[in-house]
């Protein structure tokens, strides 16, 4: 065989034969291939950190599978990812294949695309590299460094918190993210305060105008009793447009997709994980549809921006081209995961297209749908919104204002629809006013008068979580979903109404880790730290040295806590249900494969019963209360509490109780 060439899966190995010829063979790996081993640390700490890498014993088998095609074969192609973990799996199979017992070496080439089509195929054969070993240092800095904090604190939590437990770098730091919200939202006292709104006639129609000021000055509304004086002023007061003013806007649109961004919008307006999005996007891009989509870059190339513009004008016109290209600056200090943002790679497929493809998914091809929007409206014509502000007097001292637009021009509108950054922070959409001119004395149909209470900080969800780990630099592209997986599988948080609320287990192990280790937990120190992998794989630092640095102070600190603290008790939350065996009140507690009920008069009583969170919902069969289970292998779905008298069960839930 004259050509090996490897990938990561199946399905990139499928789409990459379709483009080789019959002298390249093209195998999967099945992800990475060595790795540090689970039952030990892996790392010498006392010999300048040096990894321990072993192959899984779930790899062995193609490990050697591999080692016997490699053996027959004249050339290596190493054609994984191209970012830091690709590199590094090529770095483990080019040892492996090429450098371990037995194994000849042969020539070894890295090709790295970040497109899976003809022509960039070509182009990376026809222009390979060497293994860049300043993204396998970064690689192994982060690993061995997640594997240090993880496999040392994880002990010290089970001896002073609760066995099982683990914590880790990154994941923490969300964590307290997430604890540090509700605590606010706990801390948090509402103020009572009104609005009032008075829906005006003129000639022409009529409007709502609200009350913004009283001679001259911010008007607030404490109480139902001043709200109450200033309608019994208002009540027979004469109003006039005292000015209009308008002026033309230009709404630009977004730039096309990086991962954070992908992942946010498609929670806003899919209500996908972040997860689910990272796993549809993978499959789209392994099957050649878009180019890579762990990126925190927003460029375009020029054969894109040229394929898009032509696109734009043969389909909607000249009008919804721009007169220049828009060219998209990076944000991220190191945008170091591709050279492109997350595309089509080809324009002219659409997601009606893909709805005759085998294999696509209706979400499949919704985030597809999403990305090619995104791409497109990216390249278009800004929108210009005609905005008028009309005020309003009234009784000589107060002032209401009224605010209206009208789409002139929609511009990348056209494609994808509302303003996104308008539409992921709740803003309404203004009202249409009517044909107003100045001096114009208007009739008061209604006085509005409404009951308002400050709100606390909303709690995060998936999207306002990615963003905020963002903007403080903590994490990078292929580490949002993980994380957000991460610390709900240990269940230290738990999802609610698409919302993250910590648990009881979560604030305890927060707390304890704040308390001793606030200085690893420090915003500023893990977005330092994510700095300093940038700049190993920028060839700036080295790896070793940072690692040390870093494990010197974290020993010692342990050896002290370990020491010092006081075991804590993981306080269980009681339901309102009451043990069948004793009447005592049951309390969620964690166990290894998530929570379950037990008698608070424990150990005395030893009932235990699985744990059903109860939804606001009814069963549309029987009328039951409806529950949150999990399938064996752990799906989430909803079912009736009279199982098995009732087999009711549904992925989506149900309709409320009151509705």
């Amino acid at each position: 065989m004259k050509n090996l060439v490897i990938v990561e899966s199946p399905t990139k190995a499928r789409t990459l034969s379709k483009y080789l010829g019959s002298d390249y063979r093209v195998e999967a790996s099945m992800g990475h291939i060595r790795d540090l081993p689970k039952s030990e640390l892996g790392i010498d700490t006392e010999n300048n950190f040096e990894p321990k890498y072993v192959v899984p014993r779930d790899k062995v088998k193609k490990v050697n599978e591999l080692k016997k095609i490699a053996k027959t074969a004249e050339n290596l192609w190493l054609a994984t990812d191209p970012d830091r973990e690709g590199e590094a799996i090529a770095w483990h199979l080019q040892y492996l294949l090429t450098e371990s017992k037995g194994m000849a070496k042969i020539p070894t080439s890295r090709v790295a695309f970040h497109e899976i089509t003809e022509s960039a195929i070509k182009e990376a054969f026809e222009d390979p590299r060497e293994v860049d070993l300043r993204l396998v240092d970064a690689q192994q800095a982060r690993r061995v460094l997640d594997r240090i904090v993880g496999y040392k604190l994880s002990p010290l939590l089970w001896r002073k918190v609760k066995s099982g437990l683990s914590a880790g770098r990154v994941q923490s730091v969300a964590l307290r993210l997430i604890v540090e919200r509700e605590a606010e939202v706990n801390a948090f006292k509402a103020v009572e305060y009104w609005s009032i709104e008075a829906d005006l006639k003129s000639g022409a129609g009529h409007f709502i105008a609200n009350l913004i000021e009283k001679d001259g000055k911010k008007l607030v509304i404490n109480n139902q009793i001043e709200a109450n004086n200033h309608v019994k002023a208002l009540e027979a007061a004469e109003y006039k447009i005292s000015r209009i003013a308008k002026k033309e806007v230009r709404k630009f649109p977004a730039p096309p997709f990086t991962t954070s961004t992908l992942q946010q919008t498609s929670s806003n307006r899919l209500g996908m994980s972040a997860k689910k999005t990272m796993m549809i996007a993978q499959t789209l891009y392994e099957h050649g549809l878009i180019t890579y989509m762990r990126t925190d870059s927003v460029n375009l190339s020029t054969q894109a921006i040229s394929q898009a513009r032509s696109y734009i004008e043969t389909n909607f016109g000249k009008n919804y081209v721009p007169q220049s290209a828009r060219v998209y600056k990076t944000k991220s200090k190191v945008a170091q995961e591709a050279h492109e943002a997350i595309r089509p790679t080809n324009i002219n497929v659409t997601g009606e297209t893909l709805k005759t493809s085998e294999g696509m998914t209706r979400d499949y091809i919704r985030v597809y749908e999403l990305i090619w929007k995104r791409m497109m409206a990216s390249q278009m014509s800004e929108a210009v919104m005609d905005q008028t502000s009309v005020d309003v007097t009234a009784a000589s001292s107060y002032l209401f204002r009224a605010t209206g637009s009208t789409i002139k021009f929609d511009g990348w509108l056209k494609v994808f629809g509302k303003v996104i950054e308008e539409e992921e922070e709740g803003e309404k959409d203004s009202q249409s006013l009517p044909e107003l001119k100045e001096n114009e004395s208007l009739s008061l149909l209604t006085l509005l008068p409404n009951q308002h209470f400050t709100e606390p900080p909303p709690r995060f969800n998936e999207a306002s979580l990615i963003k905020k780990l963002e903007e403080l630099g903590i994490g990078r592209p292929s580490t949002y979903a993980p994380i957000l997986s991460t610390i709900q599988d240990r269940y230290y948080v738990e999802k609610r109404e698409k919302k993250f609320f910590p648990t009881e287990l979560g604030i305890t192990v927060n707390n304890f880790l704040m308390k001793y280790f606030p200085d690893i937990f420090d915003y500023t120190f893990t977005a330092e730290m994510e700095d300093n992998l940038d700049s190993i794989a920028t060839g700036e630092k080295q790896w070793k040295p940072i690692i040390s640095s870093f494990y010197k102070p974290f020993a010692e600190k342990l050896e002290k806590v370990e020491g010092e603290a006081e075991r804590v008790k993981v306080i269980a939350e009681e339901t309102d249900k009451d043990c069948p065996e004793c009447g005592k009140k049951l309390v969620i507690k964690f166990g290894k494969f998530g929570k379950f009920l037990a008698c608070s008069g424990f150990p005395d009583c030893k009932h235990t019963e699985s744990y059903e969170q109860a939804v606001d919902a009814i069963c549309p069969d029987c009328g039951g209360e409806i529950v949150m289970r999990k399938t064996k292998k752990g799906r989430p779905f909803y079912g009736c509490r009279n199982w098995p008298n009732c087999k009711f069960a549904s992925w989506t839930k149900p309709k409320k109780a009151d509705s």
